[in-house]
């Protein structure tokens, strides 16, 4: 009997311990999950500052693009509430808020989104990418009140502010490229332009000063610490950071030029896959205040 009771008993003991180790692999598989899931499809504000002695009085800007509209992504109404409760002066949509390919149902959901914020009294201005280029969507765009520029410019006044808006619809740079046979820069306005695809060298050159981009999708996954994205697409190197620093690497955030400085936002979608990793999808807001 006693043989019995001490068999059971180390049964029992084996199969809490069992139970434990269930416990405990279903617990990380959740963490693991709940990670995933809150860096690819939870949307953060990114607020930055900029200071100008062309700007008199605070502009604030709102900046999304590649949204890369689907079925299951980050909603406009989450999209929407986060600019409204920055309550912008202006938004830029720059570009590749759908896939090419896609659907008509998807390719409206930045039209409609688009729309609630000319509605709710923001004026919006777009670049389109190499995503989203397609007629009729550009055409439902402008229906929906948003300005889509394609080597065009506005001057908008805002809080007394005097600012330039340039966009173009670039997809490929030519060797040749030179915004500056295309404008000049306004002395007496706050330049801004508009580009889907980054490209700092020939972005410098011109010397806007402000240039805001999009595309890279802040190279998806991210090293801690600041050490940069594990791959960049660009020059299709891994790690480059930490193995090629001699290079430049332009994933997200802002890089300074001679007058001015260059903004990539890493975006709100999660094209090609939802492999984001310390990088999660954001709505960008950049304040201009006067300097000094």
């Amino acid at each position: 009997m006693a043989s019995g009771k001490k068999k059971n008993t180390d049964n029992s003991a084996k199969n809490i311990k069992k139970e434990k180790k269930s416990s405990a692999k279903w617990l990380w598989l959740v963490l693991i999950a709940g990670l995933w899931w809150f860096n690819n499809y939870t949307l953060k504000t990114t607020v930055e500052t900029i200071s100008s002695d062309k700007i008199v009085s605070k502009v604030r800007l709102a900046v999304i693009s590649d949204q890369h509209a689907t079925k299951l992504g980050i909603s406009n109404k989450t999209i929407f509430s986060t600019i409204d409760n920055a309550k912008p002066d202006i938004v830029f949509m720059l570009g590749d808020m759908y896939t090419s390919g896609s659907e008509w149902e998807l390719m409206q959901k930045p039209v409609e989104l688009a729309k609630d914020m000319v509605s709710a009294g923001y004026p919006v201005y777009c670049v389109t990418g190499e995503h989203d280029y397609d007629d009729r969507y550009v055409a439902e765009l402008k229906k929906a009140g948003a300005r889509v520029l394609s080597y065009d410019e506005e001057y908008l006044d805002i809080n007394g502010n005097s600012l330039r808006v340039i966009g173009i619809d670039n997809v490929y740079y030519s060797p040749t490229f030179d915004l500056r046979n295309e404008y000049a820069l306004d002395d007496e306005s706050f330049n801004i332009l508009l580009a889907h695809i980054p490209n700092y060298e020939k972005f410098a050159d011109f010397g806007a000063d402000l240039t805001l981009c999009a595309d890279t999708h802040g190279e998806m996954a991210q090293l801690p610490f600041g050490l940069g994205p594990i791959y960049c697409s660009e020059k299709a190197v891994w790690l480059p950071k930490l193995l090629h620093k001699e290079l430049e690497i332009y994933d997200k955030g802002f890089f300074d030029y001679d007058g001015g400085k260059m903004f990539i936002t890493s975006g709100v979608g999660v094209y090609p896959a939802p492999v984001r990793l310390n990088n999660r999808p954001e709505a960008a807001v950049i304040d201009l205040i006067p300097k000094g």
